[in-house]
């Protein structure tokens, strides 16, 4: 009997704990669906709640007089809720939007597919089209009604006030699948900076997204606004900014650049910021907005001149005889030579038979007359009296390395850190890539005797030797180059503010300012000697390229002393630096100094703008860029 009393008393907690547990199962699956399940969160919400996102204003983007060079214009999207889609007319649909019916399908199908819009929901709005413009929205706005489940969203649309500065302030895009996963502000068809200064201050510009909370009735009908409005967020606008670009001075610049592929780099030594930076070829930015976007960026990308391409911080080249000021600077500082040390050239380098060649000059020289002329022997003589100094430096490696340390606090070898995307580093070899070169750690100086007068494994961009100009109008130090000069609301990074010394003496800056005086006055580039209206001083370039003629560089600053702008002009197959990288820096000085070319130099002006320097003959018959929108 007990036994069976037993049996029954097991039964019943067995059958107890089944039901307990079937209960629990039901109430944990109702608990999913009605409360962790976002299909039918959404379906809830999107029954008595409509939220449409509100699109911040980009922000603008001024040059340093306060000309607006970049401000926004109202652009439309066309927004989807599928559920609430009924059956309406597709072709009247596609006629007002002007689009075909194979379009319609496609953008539906990319709006639908999950891998291409991850948040894709039937239930909430989702973007099916963009970029209507006003005309468009206003033959939509009047059929609305026609189309069931179909919303308008406004937002932004990149304009220009003037066709320069492709390169700089770059252009917007949509944003690609990594930039979401990155980035959770962003959602499918956003649209993000994608180079130049809408990339590398895209925080600053964007802003911040706000919402639209509207209350709709059992038969999807807007009301009006939630609760007045209480949960609605307002946007931020994103934060203008302030170039320390000079658009009059830049357009000038690019004027005197057509036909010719190179670059112009003007910057104020006293504060780093870049006052013009020209790259050509270039674009007219207005060409990368719309609904033209792709097909212009196509004909961009596959032009052989590479306009994309921003040769003031990317592209690097032999620096040439402008290197040359940084030898005499380390040779001074390293006490291995002294003011009063002469060189003998002989039309060349004495010891190496006269290679590398030099052209006439009087012989023994200083350093300061031998920057006047440019004299390569001197620098050689330079070179291998620090890399063979065995009472100074243990080893070969060991000088070199303290001459390429120099380099580096003088502003080569790596990024300066401009506020732009895509910068390169130059290159200034170390002592172990030319000990691995020539299988030895017994090489010298003779064997890169070329590195002396800035030619063999040396390259430099031309914003370096910009600064290199800066840093010796500085007599020693320098700002690093940035474009922005102000965000509004916001300080400017201290990165931009921060003094960086070269570690080299101002007494021997002053020796180097002396001898490029001496190069305007009646050296190399006596073409762009402005006295007595302006005391310039600058150092030529002639830059071999294995690839055709020669480049033809220059540097230089001015007044000399009080010293308000350094300037790098690179024209790539332009030979001599005397032939044109000196009379396009004229120019530029007279510019940023007059704010107009004197009738003196309107001659030149006309010669320069009419000169085409083109590094392939077939590049000149290529078609003409895409037109303007």
């Amino acid at each position: 009997m007990n036994n069976n009393a037993n049996s029954l008393a097991k039964r019943r907690y067995v059958v107890a704990a089944v039901v307990v547990i079937i209960v629990l199962v039901y109430v944990v699956q109702l608990f999913k669906l009605q409360l962790m399940s976002p299909q039918y969160r959404d379906y809830a919400d999107s029954n008595a709640f409509l939220r449409r996102t509100l699109y911040p204003a980009r922000g603008a983007i001024y040059d340093r007089n306060g000309k607006l060079l970049v401000y926004n214009r109202p652009t439309y999207d066309v927004m989807m809720v599928v559920r609430e889609m009924k059956q309406f007319d597709t072709l009247d649909f596609c006629r007002t939007l002007n689009i075909d019916m194979e379009r319609f399908y496609t953008l539906d199908a990319d709006m639908r597919d999950r891998r291409k819009n991850p948040g894709y929901s039937s239930y909430t709005p989702q973007l099916f089209m963009t970029q209507l413009n006003v005309e468009e929205y206003g033959l939509l706005q009047e059929k609305l009604y026609k189309f069931p489940g179909i919303y308008i969203q406004s937002r932004t649309e990149r304009q220009y006030n003037y066709p320069n500065m492709g390169l700089i302030l770059g252009y917007v895009a949509e944003v690609d699948q990594n930039k979401i996963a990155a980035d959770p502000y962003y959602v499918r068809k956003d649209y993000v900076g994608k180079s130049g200064i809408e990339l590398s201050h895209e925080i600053d510009l964007r802003g911040e997204k706000g919402v639209e909370v509207l209350l709709r009735d059992a038969h999807g009908r807007v009301q009006g606004k939630y609760e007045d409005g209480a949960h609605d967020k307002a946007p931020v606008s994103g934060k203008d900014l302030t170039l320390g670009i000079d658009i009059d001075l830049q357009a000038y610049g690019e004027k005197l650049m057509h036909n010719k592929v190179g670059s112009i780099v003007m910057i104020d030594p006293k504060t780093g910021e870049i006052l013009c930076m020209v790259s050509t070829p270039t674009y007219d930015p207005a060409l990368l907005t719309g609904k033209s976007f792709s097909a212009n960026y196509r004909q961009l990308e596959n032009n052989p001149f590479k306009p994309l391409f921003n040769r003031s911080i990317a592209g690097t080249y032999p620096p040439g005889s402008t290197f040359k000021p940084t030898q005499g600077l380390i040779f001074l500082q390293e006490g291995i030579i002294t003011p009063e040390t002469y060189y003998a050239c002989y039309g060349g380098y004495p010891p190496l038979g006269g290679r590398p060649g030099c052209h006439p000059h009087g012989s023994p020289l200083a350093i300061q007359p031998a920057l006047a002329t440019s004299c390569n022997s001197f620098f050689c003589y330079g070179l291998n009296a620090m890399l063979s100094n065995r009472s100074k430096y243990p080893s070969v490696s060991a000088a070199f390395d303290v001459w390429r340390n120099h380099m580096v606090d003088l502003g080569f070898g790596y990024p300066l850190g401009v506020d732009l995307p895509s910068e390169k580093r130059g290159a200034i070899p170390t002592s172990k890539f030319y000990t691995n070169f020539f299988k030895t750690d017994r090489w010298n100086a003779h064997r890169i005797i070329s590195i002396a007068i800035g030619q063999g494994e040396i390259l430099a961009t031309p914003l370096q030797i910009a600064n290199l100009s800066a840093m010796i109008a500085n007599r020693g130090y320098y700002y690093t180059p940035h474009v922005v000069k102000e965000r509004k609301g916001a300080a400017l990074e201290t990165t931009y503010t921060t003094r960086h010394e070269s570690g080299i003496n101002r007494e021997y800056f002053d020796i180097t300012v002396a001898g490029m005086a001496d190069a305007v006055t009646h050296g190399t580039c006596r073409g762009i000697n402005l006295a007595p209206f302006l005391e310039v001083c600058g150092k030529t370039g002639t830059a071999e390229n294995p690839h055709g003629d020669d480049h033809s560089l220059f540097m230089g600053f001015a007044p000399k002393d009080d010293p308000q702008v350094a300037i790098a002009v690179v024209v790539e197959n332009g030979r001599f630096g005397a032939t044109n990288a000196v009379p396009i820096a004229r120019l530029m000085m007279q510019k940023f100094f007059r704010g107009e070319i004197p009738e003196s130099d309107q001659w030149l002006e006309t010669t320069i703008m009419n000169r085409e320097i083109l590094p392939y003959v077939y590049i000149r018959n290529l078609p003409p860029l895409p037109p303007k929108n």
